[in-house]
């Protein structure tokens, strides 16, 4: 017969809740994990057919005015979603001003561009594709170059059927941002903010209490673990002028406000581990040396070689697993198809 005191110390067990996790719960308050499903877009629905158009349009370079880059070239989504170079060559071999941010999870972002210059990844499209050092093509040679291809003029009716003439730039710029959203990379973070206590390295639960507790998470928050909020680079303390260029006003650019010079949208952290170099000037390697700057310019704090080493284990718990992506086949171009220019104006 079992004993009454054995049953009642058994039931006790059985029924005491879980002891909980003090890092999580604090993190949870902090940071969110990646959603399940698509993000809704703002004005733009995102269907089978349109995200399929918008992956042929992430890959073909004739987009661009000469026929060799497309958002792809600098949006690599086998390197981290990034080119993992300094700054980005586009059009007649021209350099870029800043570091390309990744396309991985920039459907998250409060907005895009290191100056938040456009609302959302629709505005970000348009802009490559007419910047004269990325792609260098106008809207009018865009649209005519997709509609002397049949199979496009096809695949935009099929994406946007209730559109008088669905072959337009700012449908072009919607298929792609529809294509972007589903590059979402779950994340060992995000297995652990769910309830899995092994997700994380002690070493990396380390480094999660210490980026709270120093104040990263007071930039880098949210489901992107930041990417919204604008803040001054230098803080507390300017870095010199070969991470923060002087002749880059930053967020200044946009507003003409003086409060606005040298301020960045803090940089979404996920993957990161993937996307050296760092910071808008794409002057920073190494992602140790990267973290210590922060440290110093934002927060003051002069880390210990192990707490540097604990936070770097942290971030590399935000490298995740990329959606899987296969290639598409593109059109063939025709007769009416225009021919492409490397004459840099």
């Amino acid at each position: 017969m079992r004993s009454p005191i054995l049953f009642l110390v058994l039931s006790s067990a059985l029924s005491a809740p879980v002891a909980a996790d003090a890092l999580r719960d604090a993190a949870t308050e902090t940071f969110k994990p990646l959603p399940s499903t698509i993000p809704a877009l703002k004005e733009n629905t995102v269907t089978p057919e349109k995200i399929a158009l918008g992956k042929a349009l992430f890959f073909d370079p004739r987009l661009s005015a000469s026929g060799v880059f497309s958002c792809y070239s600098c949006h690599n989504l086998t390197t981290g979603g990034d080119d993992n170079m300094e700054t980005s060559v586009g059009h007649g071999w021209q350099k870029g001003p800043r570091n390309a941010p990744t396309a991985l999870n920039a459907v998250l972002n409060e907005a895009q561009f290191w100056d938040g210059r456009a609302d959302d990844l629709a505005a970000q499209a348009k802009g490559p594709v007419q910047a004269g050092v990325e792609m260098a093509n106008t809207p009018d040679n865009v649209v005519a170059t997709l509609k002397s291809l049949p199979d496009y003029v096809t695949w935009f009716g099929a994406s946007f059927p209730e559109a008088a003439d669905p072959v337009s730039f700012d449908n072009m710029a919607k298929a792609i941002e529809a294509f972007e959203a589903t590059l979402l990379t779950p994340a060992p973070f995000d297995a652990y903010l769910n309830g899995d206590d092994n997700a994380l390295t002690a070493e990396a639960k380390a480094g999660l209490q210490l980026f709270m507790d120093k104040g990263c998470s007071s930039c880098h928050s949210g489901v992107n673990v930041g990417g919204h909020g604008y803040y001054p680079f230098g803080l507390i303390e300017k870095p010199g002028s070969e991470v923060l260029p002087e002749g880059d006003k930053g967020r200044f650019a946009v507003t003409e406000t003086a409060d606005d010079e040298y301020v960045f949208r803090a940089a979404p952290l996920r993957n990161i581990a993937l996307t050296a170099p760092y910071f808008h000037s794409g002057k920073v390697w190494d992602l140790s040396v990267a973290v210590e700057i922060m440290a110093e310019s934002q927060l003051g704090e002069e880390l210990k070689p192990e707490e540097t080493a604990q936070i770097v284990a942290f971030l590399d718990s935000l490298t995740g697993t990329m959606p899987e992506v296969t290639l598409p086949v593109l059109p063939a171009e025709t007769a009416g198809t225009p021919r492409p220019t490397t004459m840099v104006e």
